[in-house]
């Protein structure tokens, strides 16, 4: 089985890039050298890598990127940090 990763990058500005990948090595170096000029990260650089996980099924991978892509700044914080037992209390809420 090829294997595929969930990457999180955090960026220059503080921001973070969530992704999904089946080679790691080469889409940090992608992000890394700018090679996408209209890509999330292109003007935020340098990046670095704050966290990543491996996935043997693809849509696993790109289903746990959708997710992650939903979270609050301070819930992929608790992620990169391993606070695993912190993210069911940092879910957005939404107040009316």
């Amino acid at each position: 089985m090829k294997q595929s990763f969930v990457y999180i990058l955090e960026c220059s500005d503080g921001t973070y890039y969530t992704g999904v990948t089946s080679n790691l090595e080469q889409r940090l170096f992608e992000h890394e050298s700018g090679k996408h000029i209209n890509s999330y990260t292109y003007l935020r650089r340098p990046v670095t890598l704050v966290f990543y996980g491996e996935f043997t099924d693809i849509n696993s991978a790109i289903e746990k990127e959708k997710q992650i892509k939903k979270w609050s700044k301070a819930k992929k914080k608790a992620l990169i940090d391993g606070a695993y037992d912190k993210l069911p209390n940092l879910a957005k809420k939404k107040f009316q």
